[in-house]
């Protein structure tokens, strides 16, 4: 990474740039949903009553209405649709995700279904000074032009989805998205669900009461009103045409200077000077992974520099942070984040195979994602000289008893079977639970394991020379949790330091004759007090620092 050092570039000037407006686009688009949020919630008020909506439209005015809010929520939405046509702009290729497709196509159709609404309230009130109530706007959206409502309420729903999607892509990358997920995609759904509810009743309630249309009041009338409407229509569809013509503009001298970008298996991809390499793949039909969109936020989509690197341009503060954070090599870069300024070769670090981009991106999970998770690995001792002794039916037959018995105990407690090594089981707590909870669950499992064993030596008595015996490790910490393998082989699975350091544990347990050691971090997430027990560090290879860890010799003892 040291050769990408030294002064700032134009490209990575421009690339800084870029950074500073997605952040604005993110701010402005947070202002916007935050204003949807509270005039949903308004809308919702309508279950109770038409009076308990304008209750809450006194406060919704007081928030958004004063002159503060006023210019914070209309200057957003100009600068948040001026940053939408400047995304557009700068995009080298029109191919995309169907959720980065749908996203730009939902927020530069809102202009033209907000307008009528916009104009018929905001401009009305400012141009007139008639501000309009719910009994007015229910009246006329419900009962005199319900293919208007109809069509104001398909806008405001389209809005929030807009909404959601950008929250989504801001969101998707953070650790603890998946165990808010369920919550977030609950109220993302119920908001406009109440919204509309509220809405249609609050009409049913001004229908059923006629006498009520007397006393709203006739609008004032202006002849400068009518001109606003196909003056904001013209002036949004200038400019996002404007856009697109400035797009076609640009192509014609970028493509007098074109790079082309080598893919393995004799794969080119031509395209104009100031395509990212990601742009480059997706142009050329080549698959290409790229978790978060093509926003720098994760390292999926990074390739391996082959030949061509010498001249080209520096990565910017974003990409190199995102590099650094994975010890990346040498010559490796963002796919991204890298428009080539000359012929480059290039390799993907993550390959696609033979299924496709399709099959690794299909669902959160199957990204693979950090969680705070309880690993328990249980191995049964002296087995190997068990099995020798006998005919290997009766040995699948006793395997699978302690199969049986072991993820019954993983079950019960609220863990999930890894898989089967042998003869030893690998467990995770914590996919559906906080790490507290996850370390609670690996303890009573552990426990659980024991008693069933305590049963299964029993029952069987006669037919073992001597008692079964376990060991067992548990840890807890970080780990990537998500769908690996291959084909049918494919199943939910984790890796990473915390898997390790819980199959070193088991292995310390056989090493030391003991049923059972705890990792410290596991017995203080479950809130344990082992001050009494023998206590050992243990070097973990490959792991930096060493690991305090309690022996149980007996791990029923634990439960008395």
């Amino acid at each position: 990474m040291n050769s990408f050092q030294g002064k700032p570039t134009p490209e990575a000037a421009v690339s800084e740039i870029h950074i500073r407006t997605r952040e604005i686009r993110l701010v402005t688009g947070l202002v916007l949903s935050a204003f949807l949020l509270t005039h949903f919630s308004n809308h919702a008020l309508g279950l109770v009553s038409v009076d308990a909506m304008e209750a809450g439209r006194t406060w919704f005015n007081r928030l958004w209405r004063n002159p503060i809010g006023t210019v914070i929520l209309y200057g957003s939405v100009l600068v948040h649709f001026l940053l939408a046509l400047l995304a557009l702009y700068r995009r080298r290729t029109l191919r995309m995700p169907f959720r980065e497709a749908a996203q730009l196509i939902l927020g530069l159709s809102l202009p033209f279904l907000l307008i009528g609404h916009v104009v018929g309230t905001r401009i009305e009130w400012a141009l007139t000074g008639h501000d309009s109530g719910y009994p007015e706007v229910v009246r006329n959206l419900w009962i005199l032009n319900p293919e208007i409502g109809a069509r104001q309420a398909a806008a405001l729903v389209i809005a929030w989805l807009h909404g959601c999607l950008g929250i989504y892509f801001w969101l998707r990358p953070k650790t603890w998205f998946p165990r808010s997920a369920l919550l977030l995609y609950t109220g993302a759904v119920l908001v406009p669900v109440l919204a509309l509810l509220g809405f249609a009743e609050a009409g049913r309630e001004i229908a059923e009461a006629p006498e009520q249309f007397t006393r709203i009041p006739a609008p004032p009338t202006s002849d400068i009103l009518p001109m606003f409407g196909p003056g904001l229509y013209a002036a949004f569809g200038g400019l996002i045409v404007a856009t697109l013509a400035a797009r076609f503009l640009r192509r014609v001298p970028l493509w007098s200077r074109r790079v082309r970008v080598f893919y393995p298996g004799d794969q080119v991809a031509t395209v104009p000077l100031g395509f990212s390499v990601l742009e480059a793949s997706r142009s050329a039909g080549i698959p290409h992974i790229s978790v978060c969109g093509g926003r720098g936020r994760c390292s999926t989509c990074r390739v391996r520099v082959l030949d061509g690197h010498q001249r080209q341009p520096p990565p910017s503060a974003q990409e190199r942070g995102t590099l650094a954070r994975i010890k990346a090599g040498p010559h490796v870069r963002l796919a991204c984040q890298f428009r080539p300024s000359h012929d480059v070769s290039v390799v993907p670090i993550l390959s696609t195979g033979r299924n496709g981009v399709t099959s690794l991106v299909r669902s959160g999970r199957a990204q693979g994602q950090e969680q705070e998770i309880a690993v328990l690995f249980c191995d049964l001792r002296g087995f190997t000289s068990l099995a020798e002794r006998r005919l290997p039916f009766d040995t699948v037959f006793i395997l699978n008893r302690y199969f049986e018995a072991v993820g019954e105990s993983v079950e019960e407690a609220g863990g999930y079977i890894d898989k089967f090594i042998g003869d030893g089981v690998l467990a995770l707590f914590g996919l559906k639970a906080s790490p507290q909870q996850a370390a609670k669950q690996a303890l009573d499992a552990a426990l659980r394991i024991k008693a069933a064993l305590v049963h299964l030596n029993e029952e069987y008595e006669s037919e073992f020379e001597h008692p079964l015996k376990i060991a067992m490790g548990l840890h807890a910490g970080p780990a990537i949790v998500g769908q690996m393998g291959y084909g049918q082989a494919t199943s939910l699975t984790a890796v990473g330091d915390t898997i390790n350091a819980a199959s070193r544990l088991e292995g310390l347990a056989k090493e030391l004759n003991v049923e059972l050691v705890i990792s410290e971090d596991l017995a203080s997430r479950a809130g344990l007090d082992l001050s009494d027990r023998d206590r050992q560090i243990v070097q973990i290879r490959g792991r930096a620092a060493p690991l305090g860890s309690w022996i149980i010799p007996q791990a029923d003892s634990l439960s008395r």
